[in-house]
C-alpha cells in the first residue's frame, strides 16, 4: 500500500476535514436569526474559512521550516481572546448548539471534526520534515 502523493494543500486530509466543515457551517448558519448575522454568524464563518486559509498559506510557505511552522501555528494560535481559530470556532459551535440554532448532534459532528483539524495541525508542527519542500 502507498501512500498518495499530496501535490496541493487541497490534498491534506485535515484541509479536506476543515474544507468540509467550515461549507457545512456556512450552510447551517444560513438558518440563525437575521439579529444574530452581524455576530454569532460572522464569527463562526470567519473562523471556521481562516483555518483553511491558514493551512494553504502555510503549504505554500513549505519551503522554509520557520515560516511554514508560524503559519500552521496560526490555525491553532491566538485569533480572538487568546483562542485558536479552530478552538474558536468550536466556541462558536458550543454558542450555536446552546442558542438552540444548531442541532446537538450537528454539533458534536462539527465539534469532532475540529478536535480531528486541532490533532493534525499539532501533529505537523511537531513534526513538520516530512511537508517540505526538498531543497
Amino acid at each position: 500500500m502507498t501512500k498518495e502523493t499530496i501535490k496541493d494543500h487541497k490534498d491534506l486530509g485535515i484541509y479536506k476535514i476543515a474544507f468540509e466543515a467550515a461549507m457545512k457551517i456556512f450552510e447551517l448558519s444560513k438558518k440563525f436569526p437575521v439579529e444574530e448575522r452581524y455576530s454569532l454568524t460572522d464569527q463562526i464563518r470567519r473562523s471556521s474559512r481562516s483555518v483553511c486559509a491558514n493551512m494553504a498559506e502555510a503549504w505554500r510557505k513549505r519551503r522554509y521550516e520557520a515560516a511554514f511552522v508560524a503559519k500552521l501555528n496560526d490555525c491553532v494560535r491566538e485569533a480572538c481572546r487568546r483562542q485558536a481559530e479552530a478552538s474558536e470556532t468550536q466556541t462558536w459551535i458550543e454558542f450555536a448548539v446552546k442558542c438552540n440554532y444548531m442541532d446537538v448532534e450537528a454539533g458534536r459532528e462539527l465539534y469532532g471534526s475540529y478536535n480531528q483539524v486541532l490533532s493534525g495541525l499539532v501533529n505537523m508542527i511537531n513534526n513538520p520534515s516530512p511537508w517540505f519542500l526538498n531543497h
